[in-house]
């Protein structure tokens, strides 16, 4: 693939409403990186709640309205796995019979790319510059980040870059949190024992913050660890850790 040098950030539905400071991070890192940003308003939902429930109609209409927004961009970056794995995994089931409208949204799915695989798989990043105040991180591998978008090892190499002894491993990093959307609400016993594995899992890192490339799973951990009397623990982006990484030394 050639290189990119503009995309059109995605803002999913938790970055607006929960972690905007993630979408921030994202601008600031890739235009650290020569990557030019734009941001268009007129983005809605990508539509994956309705399509993890049951509601094709609705999905059909996101999709769409996603691939309206979208489709002149050279790249679309997201920061959230799950999102961009409905994007591009999500929407050919929506439009059996129409084979048009799939490979048109298809083709959109195609240049749709999650931050960090961005970095890894389109801008070749390999290499990203010491955390200049690192605190001690673990990091969530989530489920659509692994089976999803097929990206594994990438974000752990980037944090023990810029992060060096203070990234410590998150045993069973690769288990599932417990959000998985609907599910931790048709199901919660079976999410709130996940939940609790996860958290103990996290609190045997001794880490003070815990990033992932999922908001939503984020969303999740946090609620628990507030709940269970973690106040220490931060949630953040992966983002958030490479755009301060990226800034440059104050004079």
């Amino acid at each position: 693939m050639a290189t990119i040098r503009r995309v059109s950030l995605f803002l999913t539905c938790a970055a607006d409403a929960l972690y905007p400071s993630a979408a921030r991070a994202c601008v600031e890192a890739l235009e650290s990186l020569g990557v030019q940003v734009d941001f268009r308003e007129e983005q809605t939902c990508c539509g994956q709640p309705w399509i993890n429930t049951g509601h094709p109609e609705e999905a059909r209409r996101l999709a769409l309205r996603f691939a309206e927004v979208f489709e002149d961009a050279e790249a679309i970056v997201a920061p959230s796995a799950s999102c961009v794995d409905t994007i591009r995994n999500g929407y050919d089931g929506l439009f059996q019979g129409a084979p048009e409208v799939a490979s048109r949204v298809r083709a959109v799915g195609e240049r749709t790319f999650e931050f960090a695989e961005f970095l890894h798989r389109v801008l070749g990043v390999m290499d990203l510059p010491a955390h200049p105040r690192p605190e001690r991180t673990t990091y969530h591998s989530t489920c659509r980040t692994l089976r999803g978008i097929g990206l594994r090892g990438v974000a752990e190499g980037y944090l023990a870059q810029m992060l060096g002894e203070a990234f410590v491993q998150l045993p069973d990093s690769e288990t599932c949190c417990g959000f998985g959307g609907s599910f931790s609400v048709k199901m919660p016993e079976v999410s709130g024992r996940l939940l609790e594995d996860k958290l103990r899992a996290v609190r045997t890192t001794e880490a003070s913050v815990v990033t992932s490339l999922d908001l939503s799973c984020l969303t999740h951990l946090a609620g628990g660890a507030r709940r269970a009397g973690l106040d220490h623990l931060k949630f953040c982006h992966l983002a958030e850790v490479v755009a301060q990484a990226l800034r440059p030394a104050p004079a």
